[in-house]
């Protein structure tokens, strides 16, 4: 004997917090791609400074024109600009990483307490339908007894 069957009552809210939760973590994906990249690019930024003091040096040590100089000054000067913009880049892409965990951490935990909420209410319809059917077996039991006396 069966009773009917369960069903969660907000299995649609259950159902908009998975996704909800499948939508921060593509957020974070791509905010983690985003550092990746923007890590890339710091490196880079730090090479070429590199490259640009290192080419400073050796030009010290021929006979060069005071444009050359200048050019070499200025790119080198550019290039630790870039490479300080790198870095504030790279600190904004860690903020908004951070804030991506934050927000999947939010989701999960939204989704984990309706799923333990569902898992909870069906545990009580289980034991509701075997307490039924507990009610329904000793009232055939019974019905059986008093035929059985009675005959």
């Amino acid at each position: 004997m069966t009773g009917p069957s369960y069903r969660f009552r907000l299995e649609r809210v259950r159902a908009l917090r998975e996704r909800a939760e499948d939508v921060a973590k593509q957020a974070y994906a791509s905010a983690m791609q985003d550092r990746i990249r923007s890590e890339l690019a710091l490196e880079e930024a730090a090479l070429r400074v590199a490259r640009a003091r290192n080419a400073q040096l050796d030009v010290t040590a021929q006979p060069t024109t005071a444009n050359e100089l200048l050019a070499r000054q200025a790119y080198l000067e550019r290039s630790e600009l870039a490479h300080r913009a790198s870095q504030d880049d790279l600190g904004r892409h860690d903020h908004a990483l951070e804030q991506r965990r934050t927000e999947l951490t939010e989701a999960a935990r939204e989704r984990e307490a309706l799923e333990r909420l569902k898992e909870h209410r069906r545990v009580e319809h289980q034991r509701e339908q075997a307490r039924i059917e507990t009610l329904a077996l000793d009232e055939i039991a019974i019905n059986g007894f008093r035929r059985s006396a009675a005959a």
